[in-house]
């Protein structure tokens, strides 16, 4: 999956989201993430939103403190987000269209933070933009052992990985679970009338037991310090 999806999701959806409606039972991983993400804002000068989509969520973290900069490998995504800051400017916010898979356009140790909101795991690659004691905290839905491979050879330490595996994601209809699968990266437009059999099969394991439409939710926390 190149930045081909990403960018056509841009100009879709007016950026990386969903606006399937559904509902959210038991504790989230991603609530216990942005809790901790906003303490960790309040004690950082300057941080890297590593993945930052259309900056919907750069912009609203910018509130708790820090100067932070968007990082997004899609040029698409990076306009939305510069568009959102022509309407609101905020002094505190900056987006770069840069790609992890190169060298990034930062000074060594300039940021004290990084954080990666299902954002690209090769910014790993790039501890050397991570002052010294600078914290990284990251939430993905899998490819953990990816993760911390490459904490462990990049000079991270106090390596810490939780799993939250509890809360329960229910939709209320057919249409709101297709926008949802819809939204996953790499996937099919489901709501294509024309995908309705691809649809269909897709479906089933979201059926649960009760009759419901839901899954559970599975996302790894994981947290390091630059060495």
């Amino acid at each position: 999956m190149g930045m081909e999806w990403y960018d056509a999701i841009a100009r879709r959806n007016g950026g990386y989201k969903s606006n399937a409606i559904y509902s959210v039972e038991g504790q989230s991983g991603e609530q216990v993430f942005e809790e901790r993400l906003k303490e960790l804002l309040a004690f950082s000068k300057h941080a890297l939103d590593a993945g930052c989509g259309h900056g919907d969520f750069t912009i609203r973290m910018s509130s708790f403190g820090s100067r932070i900069t968007g990082l997004d490998n899609s040029i698409e995504m990076i306009k939305l987000a510069e568009a959102s800051l022509h309407d609101t400017p905020n002094p505190a916010i900056r987006f770069i269209h840069a790609t992890t898979k190169e060298k990034l356009p930062f000074e060594d140790g300039e940021f004290d933070l990084i954080y990666n909101r299902r954002g690209p795991t090769s910014i790993l690659n790039h501890a050397r933009i991570l002052k010294p004691k600078g914290k990284i905290i990251g939430i993905h839905t899998g490819a953990m052992e990816v993760v911390k491979e490459r904490l462990a050879s990049n000079e991270f330490v106090n390596i810490e990985v939780e799993i939250f595996d509890q809360a329960m994601i229910y939709f209320p209809n057919d249409r709101e679970l297709a926008k949802f699968l819809t939204g996953v990266p790499g996937n099919i437009d489901y709501t294509n009338p024309d995908n309705i059999e691809l649809f269909r099969a897709r479906k089933e394991p979201f059926i649960l037991h009760d009759g419901r439409l839901g899954m559970r939710e599975w996302k790894y926390i994981w947290t390091a310090e630059k060495r």
